[in-house]
């Protein structure tokens, strides 16, 4: 790491939006955090403390996921237990973590040099149709909600599955005005773009996408469109590039369409059966088949460049005062060349500073966007909630 970007990280880290490491580890040890020591580097994991350090990462939204495909109250219950994993691992390290809540609470601490840990809750499912969950998971905690996953919720559309309700219907504008009176950031990622506009529509604070790119760069529609990109700026809002290597590489993107067809015609699709233990429902020799596609058909490889220009469009068309980060780790299998955990930021950013950056573009980057938006979420919520 340069001098540079070694100051520039001391005074400004990378707040990342977003982490599934409370994710991976219950598919991994069922939340035994004795098996998956974060204070060590962690080869099945990309994330623990060793690298979070050296990838001078200052601040970290984790992921409270749980799939759409899990109903009702089940998705709750599993939100809360992903809630409770994330405070067992900042009540593990007190050294390292500290939870916040508020834009000033993390610059406090990051300036004590340790990480803030702030909850993201990925999906409006977690919530089950009921404003009084929304309210009750903002005062455990959660700075944000993405408003659908995967699949569609009964107020919001996805950006993956067949459009119901046209974006968002009366209770989805409900509940977008009730994140903004409690607090809570708005998340557009994995939502349709009839849902973004729907939502910019309606949100009185800034919103975010917490792990998303760009769509006239990679058609995936998990990407964002230009024209929400224009009305991003409008509304104050940041596009935290996401690493995921078919959001990044049309190469990639491909690929992924190709394999998804394949597990469509083999009755494997991604829309997965939960149980109360997350077991699949899978037939092995579908599960052999696939194997045997993905065996003649290689993944393409996305690298740090593919990321850089992400950053670099999202520039073009919202400005430098609407972009972040968003890695994904531990949320994917794959990262591109260069990306592969999260030690590896200070390497985006001379990637960057390379193609001509300033320091001031680099740090709203880092985290100077973010904060601000989370700021801004802080100054429209009612003063009173919580009290």
């Amino acid at each position: 790491m340069t001098d540079r970007l070694a100051a520039l990280l001391a005074d400004t880290p990378v707040v990342d939006g977003h982490n599934d490491i409370a994710w991976a580890l219950r598919k991994q040890v069922a939340y035994d955090l004795d098996s998956r020591d974060i204070a060590d580097v962690q080869t099945t994991l990309h994330t623990d403390i060793p690298r979070l350090r050296a990838g001078g990462v200052g601040a970290q939204f984790f992921s409270v996921y749980v799939p759409g495909t899990m109903p009702g109250g089940a998705a709750v219950t599993a939100t809360l237990e992903q809630i409770d994993c994330v405070a067992r691992i900042v009540a593990r390290y007190p050294d390292t973590f500290e939870t916040a809540r508020t834009a000033s609470e993390v610059r406090r601490i990051m300036a004590s040099g340790r990480i803030a840990a702030l909850l993201g809750a990925e999906g409006g499912h977690s919530i089950d149709c009921s404003l009084g969950t929304l309210r009750m998971l903002r005062r455990l905690g959660v700075a944000y909600m993405t408003l659908t996953h995967n699949q569609n919720v009964p107020w919001a559309d996805s950006a993956t599955d067949v459009p119901a309700v046209g974006g968002l219907n009366d209770f989805g504008r409900d509940v977008v005005r009730e994140m903004n009176r409690i607090g809570m950031l708005v998340d557009l990622s994995h939502v349709a773009p009839s849902t973004m506009h729907a939502a910019l529509d309606v949100s009185s604070a800034s919103v975010i996408f917490s792990h998303s790119s760009c769509r006239a760069l990679t058609d995936h529609p998990r990407n964002v469109p230009d024209d929400v990109l224009t009305r991003l700026a409008g509304n104050g809002g940041v596009l935290m590039v996401t690493f995921v290597p078919y959001f990044v590489s049309q190469e990639c993107a491909d690929h992924a369409a190709a394999e998804d067809a394949r597990r469509h015609e083999l009755g494997l699709d991604k829309v997965t059966v939960y149980t109360e233990h997350d077991g699949e429902h899978l037939d092995p020799v579908a599960v052999a088949e696939l194997e045997r596609w993905r065996a003649g058909h290689p993944a393409p490889i996305a690298t740090l460049a593919q990321v850089a220009d992400h950053v670099e469009h999202a520039r073009k068309v919202a400005g430098a005062a609407h972009i972040g980060l968003g890695g994904d780790y531990d949320g994917v299998e794959s990262l591109p060349v260069g990306l592969q955990d999260v030690s590896t930021y200070p390497a985006l950013l001379a990637e960057l500073a390379g193609r001509g950056w300033s320091d001031a573009d680099l740090t709203a980057l880092t985290s100077g966007n973010i904060l601000r938006v989370l700021q801004a979420a802080e100054d429209v919520a009612d003063p009173g909630f919580g009290r």
